[in-house]
């Protein structure tokens, strides 16, 4: 049933409307300092950064942000400060991931498809260093146990850097949701319209320019509309209409 649950989240993330206010391309451009502080001290950056998705409200953690199913059960209630800071030690991977998910879905947050790409490629090249690991550990040649270890250290190097834009990105929207970006710009209300009701003799010009040919705004109503001055042309029809000889002989009359 929890597991589902999940899974129904999960589809819902898909339709969200917003984005990140930057992606994880440019995070490392748009706060390069922190995003090398998320690099070199990962689990501290998670533990500040789970704090403050709480609003600075620790009375509020569990574990894993409710996503795992050992949230509740690890007494969270008792010592949150020590409980979070086992988290994102022992379950780095997973705090990280908590806390995004957190603020997916208090801010309806999707992420795009780039984002989604490279953490795909993040998790399948940890997939591939696992399974040349395990082969290296049962053919015993050196140089497929090499080339594992030279591919785990690639697949490591891939994590620690996603796992460091990951947490910029996150800083970067609680900074946005905090108003450090300056204050969010306000929707003006449309100017009040009016509509045309039966009752009314000329309908409202509102929004439209006067028309300059036939019936215009400002004028009464009445079918067909008012020709313009000068029409018709003066001499039409002319005075020789029909010409002689029409119809010709023979057509019937």
């Amino acid at each position: 049933m929890a597991s589902q649950e999940h899974l129904d989240k999960m589809q819902l993330r898909q339709n969200y409307r917003n984005l990140w206010h930057t992606d994880l391309m440019g995070a490392v451009k748009v706060d390069s300092p922190y995003c090398c502080l998320a690099f070199w001290c990962g689990p501290c950056v998670s533990y500040l950064l789970r704090k403050r998705a709480l609003y600075n409200d620790m009375s509020r953690y569990v574990c894993c942000a409710g996503y795992m199913p050992c949230s509740g059960r690890c007494g969270e209630s008792r010592c949150p400060e020590l409980c979070l800071a086992t988290e994102v030690f022992l379950c780095f991977g997973n705090s990280v991931a908590s806390t995004r998910f957190m603020l997916q879905d208090e801010f309806n947050i999707q992420t795009t498809k780039c984002d989604n790409c490279i953490i795909g490629f993040m998790f399948c090249l940890q997939q591939i260093a696992c399974i040349f690991s395990i082969v290296a550990m049962i053919v015993g040649s050196e140089d497929i146990q090499e080339a594992s270890q030279l591919l785990s250290c690639l697949a490591d190097m891939v994590y620690c850097t996603v796992c460091a834009c990951m947490q910029t990105q996150h800083k970067i929207e609680m900074d946005k949701r905090d108003g450090m970006f300056g204050p969010q710009p306000v929707m003006a209300v449309p100017p009040a319209q009016q509509m045309s009701r039966i009752d009314q003799q000329i309908p409202p010009s509102v929004g439209y320019p006067p028309q300059t040919y036939g019936q215009s705004y400002g004028q009464p109503y009445g079918y067909p509309p008012q020709p313009p001055q000068g029409y018709p042309a003066a001499g039409y029809p002319p005075s020789n209409h029909p010409p002689p000889g029409y119809p010709p002989y023979g057509y019937p009359k």
